[in-house]
């Protein structure tokens, strides 16, 4: 559970337990106010992946070249 425990500038401090963390403000709704539970999903962006990869693979093949 993450409880929105206050805002600082652009940053969200979240609590989890006895632990704080800081998240953008983007990603939280413009909604949310101090005292909100959020429910956070992590996904993997399976395509944008494997455009990064192949966008690593490029240049390393640029600046190995035999």
């Amino acid at each position: 559970m993450f409880i929105i425990d206050r805002f600082e500038k652009d940053w969200v401090i979240l609590e989890s337990g006895r632990k704080t963390f800081r998240l953008p403000r983007q990603l939280v709704p413009p909604e949310a106010m101090e005292g909100d539970v959020l429910k956070i999903t992590v996904s993997i962006d399976a395509g944008a992946t494997a455009k990064l990869k192949e966008n690593v693979r490029t240049l390393a093949d640029r600046l190995f070249k035999e």
